[in-house]
């Protein structure tokens, strides 16, 4: 019963949410992609993640294959090594309330999203 009550209070809040890319552009897929000008994670769906840059970017990436363990509102922990994230370093997710990660992800390429002028 209590299920059924929270997934029927959550339905408004999920059906409310806009597409963060629309009204943008695709550009090219990058390899990796600078941390110091980003904003995020934001963990969309099981295989969308976003990372917000000054506003006026969005990188779209996700996990290479499948990655059970990723879904929206859990904590993204990454694996950085220097100041970029790029294609294949390691990530792991932690869902609140809970202390111990879940296994290994990888991120594929990075899809910049610009608004349209």
């Amino acid at each position: 019963m209590r299920a059924v009550l929270l997934a029927a209070l959550a339905l408004p809040l999920l059906a409310g949410r806009s597409d963060p890319l629309q009204g943008r552009i695709a550009g090219a897929p990058v390899r990796c992609i600078d941390l110091q000008q980003l904003n995020g994670p934001e963990i969309v769906d099981s295989q969308t993640i976003l990372y917000r840059q000054s506003g006026k970017r969005i990188w779209k990436t996700g996990p290479v294959g499948e990655c059970a363990s990723l879904r929206p509102f859990d904590t993204l922990i990454v694996d950085v090594y220097g100041g970029q994230l790029c294609r294949n370093d390691r990530f792991r997710t932690v869902s609140g309330g809970m202390s111990i990660p879940s296994g290994y992800c990888r991120f594929r390429d990075f899809t910049p999203y610009d608004k349209v002028k």
